[in-house]
């Protein structure tokens, strides 16, 4: 009697059978031996790839449920801690209370998004956490310390102090955020290598199963390239596309009903998944699509960096709170879709290509363009700006050209109908040291135009000559 052997089972004389002394394979025996072979091939294949793909799934949801939690909340942080930082610097400037209380506001949403972070178990987070709570808490204080300053009539010695502590502290605490950031990027960069890695060995790994199963039997090539080669071709071929960062590869239809099926199904998920990763990972308003914060500084400082002059354009609406307080927010984010269109609009007929525009946030934009273009675009905005705005008004209101409303300390008072005021401030690289530099002259000069009842556009140029 003579066995034949397969992983982990014993295939015994069902192969052979007996024709007096002589031992002999039939062919029914043989096509029954390398279905056997194929189907335990075909489910190692299947169990394998499935379980690679689940790993890459885990890694997939590592990466949403910590890495870019931390990434959103700590730029979510920053973005406060410059807010307040600017808040701060303005109450140092106007001794307003509101913009005391601003502060408060942005220290707040610090707190909080330092609260959300400490729900993640790691000792790296944990640690940086602990240092920016306390540097936030040391800022608090000063800040404190600054507004009794100011309520002693000691404007002098609370900007020091807002030049000196306060502003080291906030350094400290951006960097910091920042190294936050970096370390949960750096992360992201790991488990994506990761998933590329092992979605090709996976994938190599399938394809020697395959071609191992394909010498199973030449009467079931045919069914094998079908039912196998096929889909597990696509499924490596997308692998490659995933890898490359393509999310959006479409030939992936594997509608089996079968492990290959949901290889499919899970690769789809995990693709989409990771699509909505990158996705987040931009920085761009979620209303305007526009470019946020971090690539507005990062085009400020490259252009510091080349030496080369461009002109920063920092506009801004006026009597856009009344406006949306009696409109709704809703209609006044059409506003702000409105004016990034215009904006759009001017560079598309006046600008070039190097131009660059990116939304601060709420109605604050700017426009990065060279200084030959930069008043020309601006002409083009204010113009077009007081075309459209009044579209958004009632009749009533246009008629009358205002609106009644409440300031900010809840007096009734009437409101002009919004305007558009700009800032340009032009530099080669050579007056501003650093981007917040050359951003907060031009958020002064806007400040200065909004001083005026019209829309308008001032350059730095033209105070200085007066």
């Amino acid at each position: 009697m003579l066995f034949l052997k397969l992983p982990g089972q014993c295939l015994c004389h069902i192969f052979y059978r007996t024709e007096g002394s002589r031992m002999k394979l039939t062919i029914a025996r043989k096509l029954l031996a390398a279905y056997l072979l194929m189907a335990l091939l075909t489910i190692l294949v299947g169990s394998y790839a499935l379980f690679s793909l689940q790993h890459l799934n885990e890694l997939a949801y590592t990466i949403i449920k910590k890495d870019f939690f931390i990434i959103y909340h700590g730029r979510q942080m920053l973005d406060s801690l410059l807010a307040q930082e600017r808040s701060e610097k303005k109450f140092i400037i106007l001794q307003d209370p509101a913009l005391a209380e601003l502060y408060r506001a942005r220290s707040s949403a610090v707190k909080e998004g330092i609260t959300k972070l400490q729900k993640v178990s790691d000792p790296a987070v944990a640690k940086l956490l602990s240092r920016i709570r306390v540097l936030h808490e040391e800022g608090d204080l000063l800040f404190q310390r600054e507004t009794e300053l100011i309520n002693a009539q000691q404007a002098d010695e609370a900007t020091r102090l807002s030049e000196g502590s306060v502003r080291e502290k906030t350094e400290q605490l951006a960097a910091l955020m920042r190294e936050l950031q970096k370390q949960a990027e750096s992360d992201v960069d790991q488990k994506m290598n990761l998933i590329r890695s092992r979605g090709a060995s996976a994938a190599t790994v399938t394809t020697v199963l395959f071609l191992i199963s394909l010498g199973g039997g030449i009467g079931l090539a045919l069914f094998v390239t079908y039912t196998i080669s096929r889909p597990l071709g696509k499924l490596k071929k997308a692998t490659g596309f995933i890898a490359d960062g393509n999310f959006d590869y479409a030939d992936l239809n594997i509608n089996h009903h079968d492990e290959i099926g949901e290889l499919a199904k899970r690769f789809r998920v995990m693709a989409s998944r990771l699509k909505m990763l990158e996705q987040l990972n931009l920085d761009a308003s979620p209303l305007t699509r526009l470019p946020g914060n971090i690539a507005i500084e990062q085009q400020i400082e490259k252009r510091l960096a080349e030496k080369k002059p461009f002109s920063l354009c920092h506009a801004d609406l006026d009597n856009f709170k009344p406006f949306a307080d009696k409109y709704g927010y809703a209609w006044a984010s059409e506003v702000i879709k409105a004016v990034a269109e215009i904006l759009l609009g001017a560079l598309k007929t006046s600008g070039h290509d190097s131009d660059f525009i990116g939304h601060i946030g709420g109605d604050d934009f700017v426009i990065i363009t060279a200084p030959v273009r930069a008043e020309q675009i601006c002409q083009q905005v204010v113009g077009e700006f007081d075309r459209r705005i009044v579209s958004f008004y009632e009749g009533r209101d246009r008629a009358s050209g205002f609106i009644i409303g409440k300031d900010r300390r809840g007096n009734v008072q009437q409101f002009p109908l919004m305007t558009i005021s700009i800032g340009i401030v032009t530099d080669d690289g050579s007056r501003f040291e650093s981007p917040l530099a050359m951003a907060r002259t031009a958020a002064d000069l806007k400040e200065y135009a909004k001083a005026h009842p019209i829309s308008n556009y001032v350059k730095q140029e033209d105070l200085q000559q007066h």
